[in-house]
């Protein structure tokens, strides 16, 4: 157990946060305190898209802050952003407590769903956002926590990007009532949460492609995804454009159904300046549809 949280956290240190932050920062209090980002653009009244940010485990708001760069992005668009916090496990470390695969490794009672929820009561509550465009990326533990999130509480949310995570291992324990888009990014050459699935202390969490697959069926698309032109450049450590973009159609539902495959990618990805365009650019054009 030492062994993997070590990995995991060594994989967080080796990221250098830069900070790009050009808007408003608002802190929310309490037990669990979080921040929210009001862009610079931002017009009271105005019905505005909300991004939740989750970082991996170990990290914390800052690293979820400078590792996703969506600051830019979200700031051009007028999006409010969220940027919030897990849990403290007995080695001090942050987690959600996600799937059984990832990261509740001390069989904590916390409620993480409920707590993401208050987050976007709480916010609605002082600022219009758009309940149809409800939005959470999570990185690793915090990718999880997100496909947690689409299957428990579809309702609230219209679509999840999730970095080198993965949802139930058990399909039957993800059971949407409304839809939701995924998209599942995966580098192939990840050692901690393998592209190929796996295990972490005997519990297993699938593939990459099973992801996304049991997404498909939830969202009634076609049996098998198409490959999408031109590729993706989303980590500006690898030459060229590295990731394949597979996507299903005919998704019934009218939700989407995509994963991004990063070819020789690691489990912490050096992002590049077009990886915060690229999934902000997915989530805004996919918001929840009308019953």
């Amino acid at each position: 157990m030492f062994r993997v949280r070590l990995c995991l956290l060594l994989l967080v240190l080796s990221v250098l946060p830069i900070s790009q932050s050009q808007a408003a920062d608002v802190v929310y209090p309490g037990d669990r305190p979080f921040t929210l980002v009001l862009p610079s653009n931002y017009q009271p009244g105005t019905p505005a898209a909300l991004i939740i940010a989750l970082h991996g485990y170990t990290a914390n708001t800052p690293y979820a802050d400078s590792y996703f760069q969506l600051s830019k992005v979200a700031d051009q668009k007028g999006i409010l952003t969220i940027y919030p916090s897990g849990s403290k496990d007995s080695n001090g470390y942050l987690f959600w407590n996600a799937t059984p695969a990832c990261c509740n490794f001390d069989s904590s009672t916390v409620d993480d769903e409920a707590y993401l929820l208050s987050i976007i009561d709480s916010v609605s509550r002082d600022y219009p956002v758009d309940p149809a465009r409800v939005y959470i990326i999570g990185h690793s533990n915090g990718g999880f926590m997100a496909h947690r999130m689409a299957c428990n509480q579809s309702d609230r949310i219209a679509a999840i990007v999730s970095l080198a995570g993965a949802t139930y291992s058990n399909t039957r324990s993800c059971k949407p009532t409304s839809p939701v888009s995924v998209l599942e990014i995966h580098g192939t050459n990840d050692a901690v949460i393998t592209y190929t699935g796996g295990y972490l202390f005997n519990n297993a969490y699938p593939s990459a492609r099973k992801t996304i697959n049991l997404w498909g069926r939830i969202n009634a698309c076609g049996k098998k995804p198409y490959r999408v032109l031109p590729r993706l450049d989303l980590d500006r450590k690898l030459p060229g454009a590295e990731t394949t973009v597979l996507r299903f159609k005919g998704c019934k539902t009218g939700a989407i159904s995509e994963m991004w495959t990063i070819n020789k990618g690691k489990h912490s990805p050096e992002i590049s300046a077009k990886f915060a365009e690229s999934v902000v650019g997915f989530l805004l054009n996919h918001p929840k549809k009308s019953a």
